[in-house]
């Protein structure tokens, strides 16, 4: 139905206010409503943001406000395109919500002025949406990923939109790309849906954006082949884009509305026929259409700051104040500073606006977990190395339990790349399927509507699902292999300084934590060669603030147990567990495991000498343990007047020096494990490096003698992965003796029969395909 006159002239009004405040934001430090002629010394001394996508977020702030209003519609915007702080702030502003959860933002004069002043000036806003933001859970900074934050928002949300902007240069990166087929795993039954507004303004930051020279035709040919329905809006200034942008977002929410309703009768579910918005507008409109000689509007000149030096160009100051003026903010603001009736007449119930949908503060409505007893999992361990078992396939066990403790309330969902299976998770099929819409073949396994497992071969999009589902209220876990989660490393950071400002924010409230299951991992990957074989993600994770990972290296099934109950109970953390898929000796029962677990690092006694140590063997991670003590083992029965000590390592940043981080031993506890004196010979499960840069600030750190992966691998065996990066037993044991002064002139012949070892190893599996005997068959004793 079109709309009124009266409500055309309202979201004009809107419009009109937002794009006023966006711009005095780039420009203006005083006369902010130009009730005097502007001056040089009333411009801001440097001139930063961006001008090109602000009119295009205006205009969709306003129709999706207006639509809200008048239909009552349950929404949360996801702002893709970046640097646009400037028109979302001014929305705020004008919807009142930012002088709600900022109350020196007042909707008047004052709190217009201190809105325009603190625009990219120091301890004001930056350019890009944050954690300051209400009504954000999306930066875009980092483009690429709007469409998946707001899928991952709009599952399990059934009456939730997530109206969700596009900007045509973010269209062009890849995890966008793949983010357009959402529709085939999303459950219109039970989930909410996600309208994407593909926003073109024609170019990018110095050159054309391809998807704005696709023609009308083109552009509905590709979303048709990706299962949408194309409404295209196109206009050279608000007022040719009121009426038509009006009549596509009530068509786009009439057609969800359907599909849905469909969906929730007796119909099967479609993945076919979502909506998608092509809105075409000139790059930066509203602005200036020329500038000493040049064009400003619809070309790059326009994207970031137009009119560039007001302050001491007499002519670019004349420009900046009849732009400015050409919105006549004399119109839309009173005597006092407040917006006119015609502007807050378009927004909808204060609990309705865009700036406060509790989705984008998921904190306040997240329900925690129904967590399950870890016992009724645990494995039955009578003495350390008595039985083997599969790490992953025991929590996968758990997990299973996890999904059927919170089957009613919906909120917690596995996120994995083509990998449950290979990863020994599958146990979890047993209660749901992976998410699916697609046609079904006789030959499919484990695929249905509404499953609760979401696979994609595309780390990209778990990880976007998985932080739009946690920061909207839900819980979750990301399970993938160690070598290819280093695609998501930036994906990761920028949800690190998402949740480092969140912390400091007294609004916000914490989510559920971020967790993550490596598994496969580099000392498993013998078989698929180098490419495979890489720790890379530990070092990344470690670049992050303290305050904000963690990171788990759980020797054994029990241990991972005990680790992920208390992961899954965490909030606002970013958790790393890395665990081994494959059959392993079993070191701790249940309770020794969760002992061990809570202390983060501590003396293996069973498997030490009593007294003070000549050497210290300090393992962290499942293969360096299981090494570790196979060295001890050799150790014992050799050089039995060596006294060894075994120290495990879990949680490893219990290693930093106290007052790093939170979990940092302090100097008693740690001399207590390593002593002060003697010589360490570390297997870690990543680079070495890592642990010398953790334990700088320890006691003569130069005692550290780390093992770990030197980038050496190839198509080989389990044990010769160990043995071409040093991190074998015997490398252990002869590291251990070179190092051990007291006995040193006994250990000449004991070095000697290890690389003797070395030696036959190597030509055992060359000539046999596998590792020797009494490798594959050794177990503690």
């Amino acid at each position: 139905m079109p709309l009124s006159s009266e409500s055309l002239a309202q979201l004009d009004a809107f419009v009109r206010a937002a794009d006023y405040l966006g711009a005095a934001q780039l420009y203006l430090r005083e006369n902010v409503r130009l009730r005097e002629p502007l001056e040089p010394a009333q411009i801001k001394p440097r001139l930063l943001g961006h001008w090109g996508t602000q009119p295009g977020l205006n205009l969709i702030y306003a129709h999706v406000s207006r639509l809200i209003r008048d239909t009552g519609q349950k929404a949360l915007l996801m702002v893709g395109p970046g640097h646009g702080a400037p028109a979302i702030l001014g929305c705020l502003w004008l919807e009142g919500t930012l002088g709600a959860v900022y109350p020196e933002f007042t909707r008047d004069g004052a709190g217009m002025a201190r809105l325009i002043r603190s625009f990219s000036w120091p301890g004001g806003f930056p350019s890009h949406l944050t954690a300051l933001t209400p009504g954000a859970i999306h930066e875009g900074g980092e483009l690429g990923y709007s469409l998946v934050h707001a899928f991952g928002a709009a599952l399990d949300n059934p009456e939730l939109i997530v109206f969700c902007v596009v900007g045509d240069g973010e269209a062009e990166t890849g995890p966008l790309a793949g983010s357009w087929h959402w529709p085939k795993f999303i459950d219109p039954a039970h989930d909410g849906a996600v309208l994407p507004i593909l926003h073109l303004n024609g170019v990018k930051l110095s050159g054309p954006a391809f998807y704005a020279r696709m023609t009308r035709e083109e552009l509905a040919a590709y979303f048709t082949g990706c299962g949408y329905v194309t409404r295209e809006v196109a206009g050279s200034s608000p007022e040719e884009v009121h009426a038509p942008l009006a009549e596509a977002l009530e068509w786009a929410q009439g057609e969800i509305h359907a599909l849905q309703a469909r969906a929730r009768g007796d119909a099967a579910p479609s993945y076919n026929g979502w909506p998608v918005i092509v809105l075409r507008t000139p790059k930066g409109m509203t602005a200036p259409l020329t500038l000493d000689g040049l064009p400003i509007v619809g070309t790059f000149r326009s994207h970031q700051i137009p009119i560039t030096d007001p302050r001491t160009n007499p002519a670019h100051l004349r420009v900046l104040q009849d732009w400015l003026r050409s919105y006549h903010p004399d119109e839309l603001f009173d005597g006092e500073g407040r917006p006119i009736a015609a502007i807050t007449a378009i927004l909808p119930p204060p609990e309705l606006m865009l700036g406060r949908c509790p989705q984008a503060n998921g904190g306040t409505i997240r329900v925690p977990l129904e967590l399950p007893d870890i016992a009724a999992q645990a494995v039955a361990v009578s003495a350390p190395g008595a039985v083997r078992a599969q790490s992953t396939a025991i929590m996968g066990d758990w997990l299973r339990e996890v999904f059927r403790a919170n089957a009613a309330s919906g909120n917690f969902r596995l996120f994995c790349p083509d990998e449950t299976n290979s990863n020994h998770l599958g146990a979890v099929f047993e209660v749901t399927a992976r998410a699916w819409n697609l046609p079904l073949d006789p030959a499919d396994v484990g695929l249905a509507r509404g499953g609760r497992v979401m696979e994609i071969l595309s780390e990209h999009c778990c990880e976007g699902w998985l932080e739009g589902y946690l920061l909207s209220g839900r819980h979750g876990v990301f399970a993938c292999y160690e070598a290819f989660i280093g695609i998501i490393d930036t994906m990761m950071a920028q949800y690190a300084k998402w949740q480092k400002m969140a912390r400091d924010i007294p609004w916000r409230v914490p989510v559920a934590s971020l967790n993550y299951l490596l598994t496969s991992h580099v000392w498993e990957q013998d078989h698929n060669g180098y490419s495979h074989q890489g720790p890379t993600f530990i070092n990344t994770l470690l670049m992050r603030k303290s305050a904000e990972v963690r990171v788990y290296l759980p020797p054994d099934a029990n241990c991972l147990l005990a680790i992920s109950e208390h992961c899954l109970r965490g909030v606002g953390l970013i958790n790393l567990i890395v665990a081994s898929k494959n059959m392993h000796g079993q070191w701790l029962d249940l309770d020794q495991a969760r002992a061990h677990c809570a202390r983060g690092a501590a003396i293996w006694e069973w498997a030490s000498c009593e007294g003070e140590p000549d050497i210290v063997l300090a393992a962290a991670g499942d293969v360096p343990t299981a090494e570790t003590l196979a060295a001890a083992s050799l150790l014992k029965r050799d050089l039995p007047a060596l006294k060894v000590r075994v120290v495990n390592v879990v949680d490893l940043l219990t290693l930093e020096s106290a007052g790093d981080h939170p979990h940092a031993m302090d100097e008693a506890a740690f001399t207590a494990l390593f002593t002060d004196t003697a010589p360490v010979v570390f297997a870690f499960h990543g680079y070495p490096l890592l642990i010398h840069e953790l334990i700088y600030r320890r006691p003569d750190p130069g005692r550290f003698h780390v093992k770990g992966y030197r980038e050496e691998g190839t198509t080989t065996t389990p044990f010769d992965m160990l043995v071409v990066n040093g991190m074998s037993r015997y490398d252990i044991a002869i590291e251990a003796l070179h190092r051990t002064a007291r006995l040193r002139t006994q250990a000449g012949d004991v070095i000697e029969r290890y690389e003797t070892k070395l030696t036959t190893h190597r030509a055992h599996i060359t000539a046999h395909g596998e590792d020797m005997p009494e490798i594959t068959e050794w177990r503690w004793a």
